[in-house]
């Protein structure tokens, strides 16, 4: 515990009177300080200035992050015959569906992607309310709900982020690994960045993109600016 405590007290001095710095910095400073030993994740959160429970006010997208995450993702897909087919060629983990549909109600979910194809929504819409909070629902507008199964199934595995404002207004996910090269990690922060402001809602007044901040899995959070982030 000792350890942990001064490498803390080290990381927080580290940031202190650190903020709205350039997206850089952000990166260099949490890249630095990031000393568990494990592979840290580096993570984003924006604040943004909607209330998602108004539906014209949602932020929801999808990214292809241009270095991957570094993450190994687990993609289930709900298919039948040829498309099922299809999904294992393309390296899909969990395939399935009524069978599927039973595994998760019983509680199982070994997957962070979930892919059908449009006639398994009358099935995987019987699991709105478990896939639903987890973010895991398929939906036609970040495309997962296709009949181009690999190509989806191929776009999760290779870094595709998807991102949903959360009751608060908050976007977070993970942009890479702490063992990135800083300007892999500074690419994929303005990617994100980017393809958040690309998904203003029409509904959203007022200034959009409030805070934006970066941290790793175990350090101290940093702010950075705004308009850096955002190229502004």
């Amino acid at each position: 515990m000792a350890k942990v405590a001064k490498r803390t007290a080290a990381a927080r001095e580290a940031f202190a009177g650190k903020s709205n710095v350039t997206v850089e910095e952000a990166v260099a400073l949490v890249k630095s300080n990031a000393n568990a030993k494990f592979d840290e994740t580096v993570e984003i959160a924006l604040n943004l200035g909607v209330d998602p429970r108004h539906a014209d006010q949602m932020v929801r997208g999808v990214v292809s992050l241009p270095n991957g995450t570094g993450k190994s993702v687990r993609v289930a897909v709900f298919a039948r015959g040829p498309k099922a087919d299809e999904a294992k060629e393309a390296g899909a983990d969990v395939i399935g569906a009524e069978d599927l549909m039973e595994t998760i109600q019983g509680g199982t979910i070994e997957f962070d992607r979930c892919i059908a194809t449009p006639d398994m929504m009358p099935i995987v819409g019987r699991l709105g309310k478990i896939l639903g909070p987890r973010n895991l629902m398929p939906n036609p507008k970040v495309g997962t709900v296709t009949m181009d199964v690999k190509a989806a199934v191929e776009a999760a595995k290779g870094g595709e982020v998807q991102f949903k404002a959360e009751k608060a207004g908050v976007v977070h996910a993970g942009v890479g690994k702490a063992s990135f090269d800083e300007a892999k990690l500074v690419e994929n922060v303005r990617a994100f960045v980017e393809a958040v402001q690309k998904a203003k809602p029409s509904g959203a007044k007022g200034a959009y993109m409030k805070k934006v901040s970066l941290s790793s899995t175990m350090g101290p959070g940093v702010t950075i600016s705004v308009d850096n982030a955002t190229g502004n």
